[in-house]
């Protein structure tokens, strides 16, 4: 057998496979009933990339700080609401001892004062303990009303996580934001 052989027995088997499984999908379903229910999936597949998501930054380490991450006035908070982790027993970056990271987040786009680059914050409520009442900060630039919620910080972000008690919120850096899409 010559590969040209092959490969036309290799493509006659896939027809057979192929043909196979339509006519079953044909005959277990209706056509109005298979395109709606790939329209729901071609919908629904839109609509995933704008769920809000927890995304851990990975290249927030060479970004050159300056100021106190226990003030309100610290670059990462421009968009910030809640008490400051850094103040509780964590870090601007880690959840305190015994409290854990919302799944979900809302963002903000601050300025670095450093290098003048404009950063994407994740700002993660941490859950499982009571209120820590200690640095508590509320700066709204960028802040939209509840009707766009992933970009609010008024809303309790403890809803993905086991406890819905907030204790405090992260400001973690996802990276740079694009000048070309910025501006």
């Amino acid at each position: 057998m010559n590969k040209r052989d092959l490969i036309n027995d290799l493509l006659a088997s896939v027809d057979r496979v192929a043909t196979g499984a339509s006519r079953r999908l044909a005959g277990r379903t209706s056509r109005r009933s298979f395109v709606g229910k790939l329209g729901a999936v071609l919908v629904g597949m839109g609509a995933f990339p704008v769920l809000p998501v927890y995304r851990q930054a990975a290249a927030a380490a060479d970004i050159p700080e300056l100021g106190d991450p226990q003030s309100c006035d610290y670059w990462r908070y421009c968009a910030f609401s809640g008490s400051l982790c850094s103040c509780c027993g964590g870090s601007q970056t880690q959840c305190p001892a015994g409290s854990e990271t919302a799944s979900v987040a809302w963002v903000g786009t601050c300025q670095n004062p450093t290098d003048g680059k404009n950063y994407l914050i994740s700002y993660n409520d941490c859950c499982g303990k009571s209120y820590c009442n200690r640095c508590s900060c509320h700066r709204s630039e960028g802040d939209r009303p509840v009707y766009f919620p992933s970009k609010s910080n008024s809303i309790l972000w403890c809803f993905g996580s086991q406890s819905h008690a907030y204790h405090c919120t992260l400001a973690l850096v996802i990276g740079e934001v694009d000048s070309t899409v910025a501006g």
